[in-house]
């Protein structure tokens, strides 16, 4: 279903967005901007809160773009159902532009297609365009896929309103390609980046888009309504597009094909993976940093009545297209970490969460290596992990997570850890019964001293594992706030989210029915050997 795009084919196929152009000057001057700290009427001591966040904001002005907003431009979205109500509703509501980049749509989600037919149907200048991972997107061809779901709306609405595009990772080509099984080629690269766009309004999110993430697969959803960030997302977005197959409905069986047009801005990674790493190295470089323009300071504020209270920095981890490497993800944790670890951060705690707990070893060492106190790691139960009770080698993977979390408790005691950092499983029902959910959150959040909610918040894609590091593709923000309100909503969420987690310890993981068995390390050896990654 992978064909080569001919002379013929790339004439009747436009795309719906031009070609990128350099991002505009007014996102340029927005990047690389300081924090603002209090006026002398408030001094930034370095136990006021201002003066504890500039050892971070300092640094991370120089790794990755920022956008000054108000607190109050953030909607932080509680409930499966709520998330997927609000997505309809800006759907409905779109007058220009929606992108969507999610790994991939439940092949049954026709209510959702049907919304944006709709939105189609109403509005003649709307314009849609979705990202999906080509593994995912059509692992069950030739019967119903992602891939076969969407195509009728190019059908319907034309290559000119309409593009689905769908990314094919550099690292699984050849050989390695042919013989992995399908259910477990994903460990070698994913479009993993959970972007939804609507006009000028964003939601990140780790959820994709399938009727579990909808109804009861607990995720993590923040509404940012704020033209400069849905606009450089949608930038980054376009170059990723840019990089990936295009489908194209047919009457073949699977309804479907992926070309690859001759406008794209790189050969096909399965035909030529080194060249289209090389072609890609500049394009997602300069479009995560904005160039690395680090211009005059920003322009001041159109009214110093009501001055931006929260900076929103740009976080993207695209290692598999950029050699060498100038992701912003990953060095921002680090450095977030590094500074916690400081004395005068004693008084701080971190909550940090992962459905598939499996964090980068650096990022594990960083975690025990804190001052903060009163630190929680939330992370999935077998029984609310996606993959339990599945077949084949998948459904190893429950014990697999649950084999690392056991790890790091025992560098928690092995540090003497055990009265700062408590790790939690959460678990409501079982997966595959009635009532039962899934955990499928992720991210940190950060307490600084004297204060009794989060300054600062991480939320998007990223899993924070090496897979999440070196293999996927991932997108986020760190939102770091003075405004009381946002941090009381931040400290709500960070509560919630353990309503249904309690305390796991050493004794538990010690008895007979968490016991992890050779079978499940033996396959993750394997894993590893063959170059893929959980």
């Amino acid at each position: 279903m992978i064909v080569r795009s001919t002379a013929r084919c790339c004439r009747n196929v436009r795309s719906i967005v031009p070609r990128q152009a350099p991002p505009p000057a007014q996102y340029a001057r927005q990047g690389r901007r300081r924090y603002s700290i209090p006026s002398a009427s408030s001094p930034a001591t370095p136990t006021h809160p201002a003066g504890m966040l500039a050892p971070f904001t300092n640094e991370f002005d120089r790794i990755a773009p920022s956008f000054n907003i108000n607190g109050s431009q953030i909607q932080i979205i509680k409930s499966p159902t709520d998330f997927y109500e609000t997505l309809k509703t800006k759907i409905r509501g779109a007058k220009r532009r929606i992108f969507l980049s999610t790994l991939y749509i439940g092949k049954s989600e026709k209510e959702l297609i049907a919304t944006l037919q709709d939105a189609l149907r109403n509005n003649p200048d709307l314009q849609l365009s979705i990202l999906t991972d080509a593994l995912r997107g059509t692992r069950e061809a030739p019967n119903p896929s992602s891939a076969s779901l969407l195509a009728p709306l190019i059908t319907e609405f034309g290559p000119d309103r309409v593009e689905i595009r769908m990314y094919h990772t550099p690292n699984l080509t050849g050989l390695r390609k042919k013989h992995i099984p399908i259910r477990i080629n994903e460990g070698w690269g994913l479009q993993h980046m959970k972007l939804y766009g609507v006009d000028d309004e964003i939601i990140l999110s780790g959820a994709n888009l399938s009727n579990d993430y909808f109804t009861n697969r607990q995720d993590r959803y923040h509404l940012f309504r704020s033209s400069e960030i849905t606009d450089y997302f949608s930038n980054l977005y376009h170059g990723v597009i840019s990089l990936s197959f295009q489908v194209e409905p047919t009457q073949e069986a699977a309804g479907f094909r992926l070309d690859w047009p001759s406008t794209n801005a790189a050969p096909s990674p399965l035909d030529k993976p080194a060249e289209y790493v090389s072609k890609s190295t500049k394009i997602i470089h300069d479009l995560i940093t904005l160039g690395d323009k680090t211009t005059a300071p920003p322009a001041p504020h159109a009214s110093s009545s009501s001055p931006k209270d929260t900076t929103v920095f740009m976080l993207g981890q695209l290692s598999q297209l950029m050699k060498p490497n100038a992701s912003t993800e990953l060095p921002v944790v680090t450095h977030l970490l590094k500074t916690l670890a400081r004395p005068d951060y004693s008084g701080s705690s971190w909550t940090f969460t992962a459905g598939y707990f499996n964090p980068d070893p650096s990022l594990r060492n960083l975690l025990l290596s804190t001052s903060s106190h009163n630190n929680t790691v939330i992370t999935a139960h077998p029984h609310a992990n996606g993959f339990f009770g599945s077949k084949g080698v998948s459904g190893l993977l429950p014990g697999a997570y649950t084999y690392l979390a056991r790890r790091f408790l025992r560098e928690v005691h092995q540090r003497k850890r055990e009265t700062s950092i408590v790790m939690k499983e959460w678990k409501k029902g079982m997966v595959g019964k009635p009532q039962g959910w899934t955990y499928h959150a992720k991210g940190l959040w950060v307490t600084l001293p004297n204060e009794s909610n989060p300054s600062m918040s991480i939320i998007g894609s990223s899993n924070y594992t090496k897979r999440s590091y070196t293999h996927d593709l991932e997108a986020g923000a760190l939102i770091v706030t003075k405004d009381e309100d946002l941090k009381k909503r931040l400290g709500e969420e960070q509560r919630w989210l353990q309503d249904f987690a309690k305390p796991v310890t050493l004794d538990d993981f010690a008895t007979n029915e968490r016991r992890v068995g050779l079978t499940v390390r033996v396959a993750m050896w394997i894993v590893t050997l063959v170059g893929g990654a959980l």
